[in-house]
């Protein structure tokens, strides 16, 4: 695990990246690093992509990711994984999520969605970690969970201690729903062991 790094977060508005993003930022800052976030909602409301850059370590001044330099891709949407290659370099982690959001042009017949996404990611001289975010969020009762489902497998791969994240958690999400969350982070963080 690096002491320094840059995430990716990607995906389509409504899948909760922005919280995501937020308890990982937290989360390395209460473990001691230095963190910054920067995000862009695009057209969320309408399904378009949503994409948070988070860089940590010892100092930090931009939160910005140049192209060729993300360490590690949270897409949470496969297309989005693949819209979002050219940040990648050659042993970047991908953290996928097998669900398929169809965008408005494949839901309208426009467009066909491409078959063998995972193949295509796979083939690459990148990591690919896929994740059914969906189907394990649903085992443990709330599919609005999936992102936390993801937040928990990122977290097999940073240098933070699962117990900051799981305090993180229970911080930034309101009581009624802590619960489920924290077994949604379990979920994730078994998958990438």
């Amino acid at each position: 695990m690096n002491e320094n790094g840059n995430i990716l977060f990607s995906g389509v508005g409504g899948q909760g990246i922005l919280l995501a993003s937020e308890i990982t930022v937290y989360s390395l800052l209460s473990a001691g690093y230095d963190a910054k976030k920067s995000e862009v909602h695009g057209m969320a409301q309408r399904g378009g992509s949503v994409t948070a850059q988070l860089r940590y370590g010892k100092k930090v001044f931009s939160p910005l990711i140049e192209p060729g330099c993300v360490d590690i891709q949270m897409a949470f949407e496969m297309m989005e994984a693949v819209r979002y290659l050219p940040y990648l370099h050659k042993g970047s982690k991908v953290i996928v999520n097998t669900q398929r959001i169809l965008p408005p042009s494949v839901a309208t017949g426009k467009a066909v969605y491409p078959e063998n996404v995972l193949d295509h990611l796979t083939q690459r001289e990148i990591v690919v970690v896929p994740v059914d975010a969906f189907d394990l969020a649903r085992a443990v009762g709330e599919v609005k969970t999936a992102n936390v489902v993801m937040v928990g497998a990122l977290s097999a791969f940073l240098p933070v201690d699962p117990a900051v994240f799981e305090e993180i958690i229970r911080a930034r999400v309101p009581e009624r729903f802590r619960e489920v969350n924290m077994k949604a982070f379990l979920a994730g963080r078994n998958v990438s062991k």
